[in-house]
């Protein structure tokens, strides 16, 4: 089996022909089964590029098939997602690592966690291609996702279709062709990705880079499509940020530009007022402990209450002074705005900064060029930050949505990582073997980049 597509389809059938039951399968159940088959083969190989811990997870929960029709997958049904997962359990492809439960009494559960097994692992590493390239990306799925906050849980809920709406999803399905289209790729040395993947299995707040969770959602919060909407989902929101240099687009290095005190801008812009030539941060402290105030500035803004305590994460150690101290600092510094503080703008202002993050995506979209978003950042190709062009675009984008300017900062000047060998003195070694050592550092990115150039085109 030298395909994904050989190889569910053969497993599919191994489960039928072990299979007990007392009838076949309809025509329109054998699709449905092969697809859950397919879909869990699909995750386990995704998971399989990333590392060996890494573990996947199957909801048996009966209610979550047919519940918030909107966001479920329409293939694929709870029995037949139930009868792969125990199948492919019989053929010891699959193992249970947890099982999953439901406290009724706290609300809280956890999910079925589960890994390939040996015999399956083998029979990826005889699978050409890798998932990333192979694969098409799942371009129907629900991108538009409306959530609130119940019992302290966020939660998916439903929504009323409107022009809204239908105009993100049709712009982001845009977007996210775009992505299909290109080869987005981290270019690391072998070992260094191992090292990496470890570190962020051990980040409660990160995932291991997946190169083919390339569809972005775009997720709105309390129930209102007036807050939140920024992008998630794509895996190089999880690149640490000293590692963003050497994300690749279509094999080429990148640069990546951030808009400058962005919050801080839309606050005084919304409300007509002047942020003025003085940096929102720095005009605090006089210039000190920038990172500290900008925390603070924010936890403020995000804040419904008065804060009257420190919030969490927010390290005072080398500041000569307490909350209290640094609290009334901030205020005393934005006067024109001291009353929008502790009035929980956040999501709002999350709101504003998707709406200028759609515009500069989908600017770059019409140039089929990516344009990755990461927080208040963009990641292009390098050639785009030539000349001033990724800054134009967006300034333009913040103007366009405020009638007003805002700075723009080339924070990470992504530079060509070389994997050419050099001798001491730093001059290109021309040593055969320097050379093909250096060509094998390097040796599973370039081998997705042959897979990418020698894919069939249309694809």
């Amino acid at each position: 089996m030298n395909s994904f597509e050989e190889l569910y389809k053969k497993l599919s059938q191994d489960i039928d022909t072990k299979d007990t039951r007392a009838r076949a399968r309809t025509e329109q159940e054998q699709i449905r089964f092969d697809y859950a088959v397919s879909y869990i083969l699909r995750e386990l190989w995704n998971k399989h590029f990333t590392h060996e811990d890494n573990e996947s997870s199957i909801q048996k929960n009966k209610n979550f098939y047919s519940a918030l029709e909107q966001y479920r997958d329409p293939n694929l049904t709870y029995r037949m997602a139930i009868q792969a997962f125990e199948g492919l359990q019989m053929l010891d492809m699959i193992y249970v690592t947890k099982k999953g439960y439901y406290d009724r009494n706290k609300m809280e559960g956890d999910l079925t966690r589960f890994k390939a097994t040996h015999n399956l692992r083998e029979l990826f590493n005889e699978l050409e291609g890798h998932p990333a390239i192979t694969l098409k990306q799942n371009l129907d799925t629900q991108t538009i996702l409306l959530r609130d906050r119940i019992d302290g849980r966020n939660v998916l809920v439903p929504y009323d279709e409107d022009k809204d709406t239908e105009q993100w999803r049709t712009n982001l399905r845009k977007i996210n062709e775009c992505f299909s289209r290109h080869i987005l790729d981290l270019k690391i040395k072998d070992t260094e990705i191992k090292e990496l993947q470890e570190r962020l299995l051990g980040d409660e707040e990160k995932e291991p880079i997946d190169l083919t969770k390339k569809v972005l959602v775009r997720i709105f919060n309390n129930h209102s499509f007036e807050q939140g909407g920024r992008f998630y989902r794509g895996w190089w929101q999880n690149v640490p940020s000293e590692y963003r240099k050497h994300i690749t687009i279509d094999s080429k290095n990148t640069v990546e530009f951030d808009f400058s005190q962005l919050n801080p801008n839309i606050v005084y812009s919304a409300h007509n007022l002047e942020l003025g030539s003085e940096d929102a941060y720095d005009r605090v402290l006089n210039g000190q402990h920038r990172d500290t105030v900008k925390e603070a500035f924010n936890a403020m803004l995000q804040a419904s209450t008065e804060l009257k305590q420190k919030p969490k994460g927010i390290n005072l150690k080398n500041l000569e002074m307490g909350w209290a101290e640094l609290r009334q600092a901030i205020l005393d510094s934005h006067k024109p705005i001291q009353h929008l503080f502790f009035k929980g703008l956040g999501n709002k202002l999350q709101f504003e900064d998707s709406c200028i993050a759609e515009s500069v995506m989908l600017h770059y979209t019409n140039l089929d060029s990516p344009a990755l978003p990461v927080h208040d950042s963009f990641v292009l190709h390098h050639a785009e930050g030539s000349y001033g062009k990724l800054e134009e675009v967006m300034r333009r984008a913040y103007y366009d949505r405020f009638k007003s300017d805002i700075k723009v900062s080339k924070e990470i000047v992504v530079e060509h990582v070389s994997d050419v060998p050099t001798d001491k003195d730093g001059f290109l070694s021309m040593e055969v073997d320097d050379i093909l050592n250096a060509e094998k550092e390097f040796s599973q990115w370039r081998d997705r980049d042959r897979m990418w150039l020698s894919r069939p085109m249309g694809r």
